[in-house]
């Protein structure tokens, strides 16, 4: 049995709101994520959906300090901390652990290919050894179809002989659940979560912890209700409906699609900004969009 003390539930890579100069909205930020917590989920700042890339570290500091500045639970958050430069994944790690944070969700080193499980070893043990605080836990961030640098099963093996109470869990976002039941089945104590909402009843029912949904910022309610009721008798029927929902959300780009919706919810136009590359979603898409949303009778209660 995975250990309790670690984290679990629903999380939501908090999609970050900018301002005309493209710097980020720290107030909507923070209102967005008290109105998480309030729907009971918690925070992957700096995950994929929230363009953590396109932030720099300085930016990361900043809004962490500000989150916690205006009483957002430190225990609840998971931040983004995976880097390319060691330096800098232990330099906002570390801020994270002083803060209180509950633990980091680290990407692995994604700009060279094909490297190795002893070259993404020697990555986390670096950072590990930098930020040298014995309350660090670190949950890695297992996304192939993005970084195509996975984190094998081997890797996950030899990181938990070495560093046992610091690394302990894992998200999932391969979309192959073979490979999260495997990793489940063979680290029972580490704490896996899926990567999308769509799997959460069958990551609960292998023993899993939870799961980190880029759609739990628009739908944290209904999807931590399947997370605390996993086995009602009518779980199936609360699970299909999240992956139907989930469905009208994956045919646009998720992350403009998603400041759509929380634009539309709060009647906060700024939500709609997305930093280069990436670009706002088309005029026609944001009304078909919200029309099949509608459609639905699609709401976001007490935000606002």
């Amino acid at each position: 049995m995975r250990n309790q003390k670690n984290m679990s539930g629903v999380f939501s890579p908090v999609v970050t709101p900018f301002n005309a100069d493209l710097a980020p909205d720290s107030e909507s930020l923070v209102r967005h994520c008290l109105w998480l917590l309030s729907q009971d989920c918690g925070l992957a700042v700096f995950g994929t959906n929230s363009e953590a890339n396109s932030l720099s570290v300085e930016e990361k500091i900043d809004l962490l300090d500000v989150l916690i500045g205006h009483g957002v639970d430190a225990g609840r958050m998971m931040p983004g901390t995976g880097a390319c430069a060691i330096p800098d994944s232990a330099r906002l790690t570390a801020h994270a652990v002083k803060l209180g944070c509950g633990g980091v969700l680290m990407l692995p080193p994604f700009y060279y290919k094909g490297v190795s499980d002893e070259g993404l070893f020697r990555f986390y043990a670096e950072v590990i050894e930098r930020v040298g605080e014995a309350r660090l836990r670190i949950y890695l961030y297992h996304i192939p179809p993005v970084s195509q640098v996975p984190i094998t099963l081997k890797l996950i093996e030899r990181l938990l002989k070495e560093y046992p109470d610091t690394v302990v869990g894992l998200k999932d976002s391969g979309g192959d659940w073979d490979n999260t039941k495997s990793i489940i089945e063979n680290f029972p104590k580490f704490s896996v979560f899926a990567g999308t909402e769509t799997l959460l009843l069958k990551t609960m029912k292998a023993g899993g912890a939870g799961c980190i949904s880029a759609t739990a910022n628009i739908n944290a309610g209904a999807i931590c209700d399947l997370y605390v009721n996993w086995r009602a008798p009518d779980a199936q029927g609360r699970q299909s409906a999240l992956t139907e929902l989930r469905s009208v959300l994956e045919r646009y780009p998720m992350i403009p699609a998603l400041k759509t919706v929380v634009a539309y919810f709060t009647s906060n136009e700024i939500w709609k900004r997305v930093r280069p590359p990436l670009v706002e979603i088309t005029a026609r898409q944001q009304e078909n969009l919200l029309a099949e949303l509608k459609a639905r009778d699609f709401s976001m209660p007490g935000l606002g």
